[in-house]
């Protein structure tokens, strides 16, 4: 029984509570004054958190720590003056799909989706950079404040996205991966809804860092498992073959899938393979149980031992009910069950007691899974009633933690969709991944991949939506990674890693949609491209003060020159939060082009040089429109912007209006 508190609210441990929420990573354990464990919160860490330059204060506490944590947390936090630009020509369906390939550095792509995708993302899969010394990490600045932070990301770089080599010659091997990680996985909870899920392949260079780095980030407590996934042997290796990855999870907020009794069920692969071939052999056999049986059994015959579908093997007698399994111990757990009396239904005497008592507490509830089929008996009363599986009665189950999925397998999947062309190398398996969003995942859901690499991920989706008839979506993000001169990728055609994502998610859509024409038909097997460029607006924009009189009269326009009016919807989308997937039309109203986003969600004009009138502006309120957005050079001064926002909020009350 618990007692009562007998005090007032302790608002130091509720105010903890509330920071935990807010900043997992600032809490950490240290000792009271007799000495004993407690929770508490990492002020320097907090500091970190609230500043916009590094924080010194070394503390001993329980934490994990490296050479360029507080530096990656800063480049975390830190703003930058960027954007996406849509790309309509490299893009498929792109004024109706729902789905983003957006190229260019993932921390950049992360940073710009905070707003608009803050909480909507219910699954996260990522296979980054394994540390190998032979991958690559991306080149993260880790020694600015933020305001250069800021200063440098509106400006493009000669090399663009630079890519370094993190060999083992590098002294800080493990502190860069660490870094690279740390900045990524800190904004990607951010996008995660209340019961989202992330899974982070890794090997055993970094699975460990990978688990105590998500600790930090997600919480120890939302730790949801570590998956094994055995793929090939290597009969070259020195001392044991290890040919096995992992796939380490973590929830969100475990407490919000537990408080809402979430269950994870998967599907029992083969169960509706067998189920058709049963209703085939009933309409060919009838009642000749025999016969329906061995068939059953040259089918189980033909799966491989690693084989998915392997466990539905062990249901090898079949009758009116299907195939089932009746070696199931009826005792009751642990011993001291009920000991009633069950008469054996055909010599009517008392049946044999289990050694520790029934299964099931009362006579009433034996008989009703005797009803139910899930109760078999013995010739007579001298053997025990055994427990019944009906393989049909148990179409789903918790997934294990260990699977077999061999490289060579994904291997050759790729290579069909590429005609051969081994433009990739150690794809991951689709049945992999459709497995896992399956699991976690509604048909409606939003799945995002920042480590892209193939697009095995969006193949997976759209394979996925094809088999349930979901809807779910996709945000594909991965750096344009040069193609080696030699490769058979460069040989192809394929210039970079994005080029071959992109071309395999057309060609994957293509491959669904024409293996089931009937029931892919309003399957969206599109995207839009985006890629990360530098802000639309010009320099002046940023920093004023670094502008000297005599530019002033090149800098009537506070927009670059090589920006288009979808290149400014998209910053737009952006500043103002709305969905990058929404429907976009183009209408014409008094001769000026105007963007309408989900109908009337948003409307955008980017005319310039004045071309904003009072009268253009009462036709667009006609439309009601809930946004509005102009070109601070379309209108032709002060006075007539002022006239504007009147128009809107005698016409239009509820529309907001603002210009860039």
């Amino acid at each position: 029984m618990e007692k009562l508190k007998m005090h007032s609210p302790n608002f130091t441990e509720e105010n903890i509570v509330k920071l935990a929420a807010l900043f997992p990573g600032c809490v950490t354990e240290s000792t009271d004054e007799d000495g004993n464990l407690k929770q508490s919160i990492d002020f320097d860490q907090l500091r970190q958190e609230l500043s916009t330059h590094i924080v010194e204060g070394p503390q001993e506490r329980y934490h994990l720590n490296w050479p360029g944590k507080r530096e990656a947390l800063l480049t975390a936090n830190a703003p930058i003056a960027k954007t996406l630009r849509p790309c309509r020509e490299e893009s498929v369906d792109f004024d109706s799909t729902e789905n983003l390939f957006i190229e260019g550095d993932n921390l950049d792509a992360l940073k710009l989706l905070q707003e608009t995708y803050l909480g909507k993302v219910k699954m996260i899969y990522i296979d980054p950079p394994y540390n190998t010394g032979k991958d690559f990490i991306y080149a993260d600045d880790f020694a600015e404040n933020t305001e250069d932070f800021l200063k440098r990301s509106n400006q493009k770089d000669e090399e663009g996205n630079r890519l370094i080599a993190n060999t083992e010659s590098n002294g800080r091997f493990h502190s860069d991966w660490l870094s690279l990680m740390f900045s990524r996985l800190k904004l990607a909870r951010n996008l995660l809804s209340d019961d989202g899920v992330i899974f982070i392949s890794i090997d055993d260079d970094e699975v460990t860092n990978t688990c105590k780095l998500c600790n930090e980030i997600f919480g120890e407590h939302n730790y949801l498992a570590t998956l094994v996934w055995d793929r090939n042997r290597k009969n070259d290796a020195k001392y044991f073959s290890v040919g096995h990855e992992y796939m380490v999870c973590y929830f969100k907020d475990a407490a919000y899938i537990q408080n809402d009794g979430i269950i994870f069920r998967a599907p029992k692969e083969g169960v509706d393979e067998v189920r058709d071939l049963f209703n085939s052999l009933r309409k060919k056999y009838g009642d000749d149980w025999a016969s329906i049986t061995d068939k059953i059994l040259e089918y189980y015959a033909t799966i491989p031992d690693e084989d998915p579908r392997t466990p539905i093997k062990r249901f090898r007698k079949v009758d009116e009910l299907g195939p089932y399994r009746d070696d199931g111990n009826i005792n009751w757990p642990g011993g001291g069950g009920p000991r009633y009396e069950v008469l054996h239904p055909f010599t009517k005497r008392a049946c044999k007691l289990p050694k520790s008592g029934w299964r099931y507490p009362t006579p009433s509830r034996f008989w009703e899974e005797v009803d139910k089929g899930r109760i078999v008996f013995g010739d007579d009363e001298t053997t025990v009633p055994r427990v019944r599986t009906n393989l049909f009665d148990n179409k789903d189950q918790v997934m294990k933690s260990v699977h077999y999925s061999y490289a060579q397998t994904a291997t050759n999947q790729f290579l069909e969709i590429f005609d051969g062309v081994r433009v990739f190398d150690n794809p991951k398996a689709i049945s992999d991944l459709v497995q896992i969003i399956r699991y976690v995942s509604e048909p409606a859901d939003l799945i995002i991949d920042f480590f892209a690499g193939s697009a095995t991920t969006a193949h997976a989706v759209m394979q996925l939506n094809a088999e349930d008839g979901g809807k779910r979506k996709f945000i594909m993000v991965q750096l344009p990674e040069e193609c080696d001169e030699k490769s058979e990728a460069f040989k192809a055609g394929y210039k970079t890693i994005t080029e071959i994502g992109k071309e395999r998610i057309r060609r994957a859509g293509k491959k669904i949609k024409s293996e089931s024409p009937i029931t892919t038909q309003e399957l969206d097997v599109g995207f839009r491209v985006l890629k990360v460029d530098t802000s639309n607006m010009a320099d002046i924009y940023y920093t004023p003060d670094a502008v000297e009189q005599k530019q002033l009269s090149l800098l009537t326009d506070n927009i670059k020159a090589d920006r288009s009016s979808e290149d400014l919807l998209f910053q737009v989308l952006l500043d103002w939060g709305v969905d990058l997937t929404l429907p976009i039309t183009k209408e014409t109203i008094e001769n000026r082009e105007v963007f309408f986003v989900d109908n009337n969600a948003l409307a955008a004009c980017f005319v310039k040089n004045g071309q904003i009138t009072e009268g253009f502006c009462k036709e667009l309120t006609k439309r009601q429109p809930l946004r509005v957005v102009f070109r601070d050079s379309g209108f032709k001064d002060d006075s007539v912007k002022i006239n504007v926002e009147q128009i809107f909020k005698l016409m239009s009350p509820h529309t907001e209006v603002k210009c860039i």
